[in-house]
């Protein structure tokens, strides 16, 4: 049955167990190239299409609209004309869901604690121990889970960390300093806390502008940068939305801050909204966002631009949403003239999530050379 490829129930995150089939969106007889949406499945964070990773004729739908099921879980076949119907049936009745622990690696913690300068910062690690790994650095007022999508996927090649930054996610409502600096020489630290001499970065919104002055900062422990939908690269931003944010109470106060991150509004569930509001509501977290966000993005301007400050000595990947509405998209003809460039049209600015496919093969065609 070589000539046959499963379409499985893909693992978006790491504390992803299930999602929920919503809609099929080919046909059985499609014959599906990679990168083409399947079907679309909603887990208890976010809704998403599930792309094909092979190409192949559909020629059977095994879930149904509706069905919940878990990761791995059998969701349709793809198998060459040639294949008989029986033959199908026989590869269905046979297929087992393999566990979590089956994937050839022992999976991670998803939760791990280092102390780097007094500040307790959460981390996770996927993927082997051993070559040179790739470290996300999420945007403000994110945490790791805005690389729901990406982890997975870049681990199956690389080792990968993703931390929450200070004052983000599960890590101290403490900033090492409100600038750019700062948290560039923060994320030094820690990779030497958690000793790490080299690293792919890649870098998210305000975590791009971060990851690049760790670049200038220490030219020797970065390979390859991996920039989306950066900051750092212009002077103008979105404030309402940085303040907005930080400022909001209320889910009903929240909801249309979170859809300007995407180009399509309807990706914000009522889980993410419940996800973001119970950081927000933790003792602290609004005022460090407010102290960032103004001395970050004050007036509508970034006070540091270390992305156009990037010179020749590092592989740079600068990835655009042509419809972000934080960032300006326009922003990317200040690209360094070395750096790869990759808009997408249909996108906003979280990118890595809209098109997670394209943006998980781009990175790792750039740090793999």
């Amino acid at each position: 049955m070589s000539n046959i490829t499963p379409i499985v129930m893909p693992k978006w995150g790491l504390s992803m167990q299930e999602g929920t089939v919503t809609s099929w969106l080919v046909e059985v007889g499609t014959q599906i190239e990679v990168g083409m949406p399947i079907l679309e499945v909603e887990t208890d964070k976010i809704a998403n299409a599930v792309e094909a990773p092979d190409p192949g004729l559909l020629r059977r739908k095994v879930a149904s609209d509706g069905e919940l099921l878990p990761v791995k879980a059998l969701l349709g076949v793809m198998a060459d004309s040639d294949v008989t119907d029986a033959e199908i049936d026989e590869y269905i009745a046979s297929y087992v869901t393999p566990s979590s622990d089956d994937d050839g690696v022992e999976e991670v913690s998803a939760n791990l604690f280092v102390d780097v300068n007094g500040i307790n910062v959460r981390y996770v690690k996927r993927g082997a121990d051993s070559g040179v790994p790739v470290i996300f650095i999420h945007g403000f007022g994110g945490d790791l889970d805005n690389w729901l999508f990406n982890i997975d996927s870049i681990a199956d090649k690389h080792p990968v960390i993703a931390l929450d930054l200070p004052g983000h996610g599960q890590s101290a409502i403490k900033l090492p300093g409100a600038s750019i600096t700062a948290l560039g020489n923060f994320v030094i630290d820690f990779m030497k806390a958690i000793n790490v001499d080299k690293a792919h970065l890649v870098g998210h919104s305000m975590g791009g502008a971060v990851a690049a002055k760790v670049a200038l900062l220490d030219s020797n422990r970065v390979d390859t940068l991996n920039l989306i939908c950066t900051a750092g690269m212009g002077e103008d931003i979105n404030s309402s939305y940085t303040h907005g944010f930080a400022s909001s109470e209320s889910k009903r106060e929240l909801k249309p801050f979170l859809e300007l991150l995407f180009a399509d509004s309807s990706l914000v569930g009522r889980q993410m909204i419940d996800d973001v509001l119970k950081y927000k509501r933790l003792d602290g977290v609004t005022n460090l966002l407010l102290e960032l966000g103004g001395a970050l993005f004050g007036n509508g301007k970034q006070c540091e631009q270390p992305v156009k400050e990037l010179s020749g000595n590092h592989k740079v990947l600068i990835i655009v949403g042509e419809k972000d509405q934080i960032i300006p998209s326009q922003h990317v003809k200040n690209a360094p003239s070395h750096a790869k460039v990759q808009v997408f049209s249909d996108a906003g600015h979280m990118t890595q999530m809209e098109k997670a496919n394209e943006v998980n093969k781009l990175i790792i065609d750039h740090i793999s050379g």
